[in-house]
């Protein structure tokens, strides 16, 4: 098993999708930030609205962080790599065990990077309008914390999803779709589903790095009902393996 994991970790250490992937991240998140940013400034004084802006270091992080674990697995079935690892070792749970553990690794490198630029430039950004931050260092350690936890786990779902669905073009819409309209839009918004949106993956890992206190879960709630999401999703695959 750990050479596999190895071999994982070697692939998307190697790969330019893996620095295109930070490298894109890393823009949204500055672009990001620096546009949330320009809301009024006595919207901008207040508690909530600066955790949101600099919360979105935690929602790129854990988008790229699923981005990442589904092109993991979709890209070797659209290129046919696949096949040698499965000649290798034939059992998939172990090869989607491997690539789930190597992916978690990035993913987490992926959310404390998201985290890290949204909390610098986010900073940067309310001194340059003279607002003053109603923040602390814990509030500061716990976005980037929660960032990183959020990649972790959105780094294993991705990979769950490819490797359920194989197809890539389809799993990465499927992504794109639910992070930034369903949870964000529809549920929250149009559907009105109350309390239980706040277990849904994207709404607790925003809790983790606690977002939106009074609304979502508190930090550790959310991620014990994040953490779920991976062990059903692997389970899944290992049905379908």
């Amino acid at each position: 098993m750990r050479a596999l994991i190895r071999s994982e970790l070697s692939k998307l250490r190697s790969t330019r999708t893996t620095l295109g992937l930070f490298a894109a991240m890393t823009g949204l998140v500055v672009l990001a930030v620096v546009l949330h940013s320009l809301l009024p400034a006595d919207q901008l004084a207040k508690r909530p609205s600066q955790l949101m802006v600099l919360g979105r270091g935690e929602f790129l992080g854990a988008l790229f962080g699923a981005l990442l674990g589904a092109l993991s697995v979709t890209t070797e079935f659209r290129h046919g790599t696949i096949r040698p690892t499965l000649l290798v070792t034939p059992r998939r749970p172990r090869v989607v065990a491997a690539k789930v553990a190597a992916s978690v690794v990035f993913g987490t490198v992926f959310g404390v990077a998201a985290g890290a630029a949204g909390v610098l430039v986010g900073v940067a950004a309310f001194g340059a309008r003279g607002i003053d931050l109603a923040l602390d260092g814990g509030d500061y350690a716990l976005l980037v914390a929660g960032s990183a936890a959020a990649g972790a786990l959105w780094a294993g779902i991705g990979v769950g999803l490819g490797a359920l669905v194989r197809q890539q073009v389809p799993t990465v819409v499927g992504i794109c779709a639910w992070l930034l309209f369903v949870e964000g839009l529809l549920v929250g918004d149009l559907v009105g589903i109350g309390d239980v949106s706040k277990f849904l993956p994207g709404s607790a890992a925003a809790a983790i790095s606690g977002q939106e206190p009074g609304t979502l879960l508190g930090p550790v709630a959310g991620l014990v009902a994040a953490f779920p999401a991976v062990l059903v999703m692997s389970g899944m695959v290992g049905t379908q393996a």
